[in-house]
């Protein structure tokens, strides 16, 4: 069994594909089509050009966790509106191969509290003991900012009701990997650890080991979590052959392969 055959979905009520031509001032005329996975009708799954964002919607305001991409902010900015009074909004991006990173993908001019890990963040010029240096010439072409706020060990977050955890992990795909756990909803979000569309990678230019894959992913096999990966649909945490364990030649390492190309092959958008 591989990690794509794992990836069925599970436990949703509807998968909306959306397409919208947007008009954020970074991305006028641009079009993407948007998959909304609810959950619930307090959390929702969006499937964006980046990957994967999980949100948490209701009287206390919005949380996303995942990968948001500039050309969908515009349109989950006024979909989370539609669902609550609150302007309160809490965005935690997950790390990615820094060539294609969006930063804050347009987000932190919206007023939210915008948050990485701080290996991360480092890597695209963020937390450092001085002054920032100038934003990287992709994001000024994007038109977004850098998050500006890091975190070390753990963010938790107690919010519509619901109690949510953002853990760093041991290196696994990076040495900014963190798992995401919204206790009430039994959902895990495991960013590139799980990417949903292919095998793992296992990126050493950020600091990624295969033992720290391994022990992230064998700890969420329970039937009853559902897990989100990087990208593609909902499944659960079924027991499953362990994929780094059985086939180790098969998860790439980007030193040989590079991870965006691999990736866009298995899944062009």
């Amino acid at each position: 069994m591989t990690f794509r055959q794992t990836c069925t979905l599970l436990g949703v009520i509807t998968l909306i594909p959306v397409t919208l031509a947007l008009m954020d001032r970074s991305a006028i005329g641009a079009q993407e089509t948007i998959g909304v996975t609810e959950i619930t009708p307090e959390l929702l799954v969006f499937a964006t050009t980046a990957g994967n964002v999980v949100a948490s919607v209701g009287e206390d305001g919005a949380l996303l966790v995942g990968t948001p991409a500039i050309a969908s902010t515009a349109y989950i900015s006024n979909l989370l509106a539609s669902r609550t009074k609150s302007a309160v909004r809490y965005v935690v991006v997950g790390p990615q191969d820094v060539a294609h990173s969006e930063g804050d993908a347009g987000w932190g001019r919206r007023g939210a509290f915008v948050a990485m890990h701080e290996n991360a963040l480092q890597r695209i010029g963020g937390n450092v003991m001085g002054a920032s240096p100038p934003l990287p010439r992709r994001f000024t072409e994007l038109g977004v900012d850098r998050p500006r706020v890091a975190f070390s060990e753990v963010l938790a977050f107690d919010i519509n009701q619901e109690s949510i955890h953002v853990v760093h992990q041991k290196p696994g795909y990076s040495n900014a990997d963190a798992i995401v756990h919204f206790h009430v909803a039994k959902l895990i979000y495991l960013g590139e650890v799980f990417p949903g569309d292919g095998y793992p990678v296992i990126d050493p230019a950020q600091g990624g080991t295969l033992e720290g894959l391994v022990n992230t992913l064998d700890g969420w096999t329970d039937r009853a979590f559902r897990i989100v990966p990087a990208r593609g649909e909902v499944t659960n945490g079924r027991r499953r052959q362990s994929l780094p364990r059985h086939d180790r030649d098969r998860s790439r390492s980007c030193e040989t392969t590079g991870c965006r190309r691999s990736r866009r092959e298995s899944n062009p958008s």
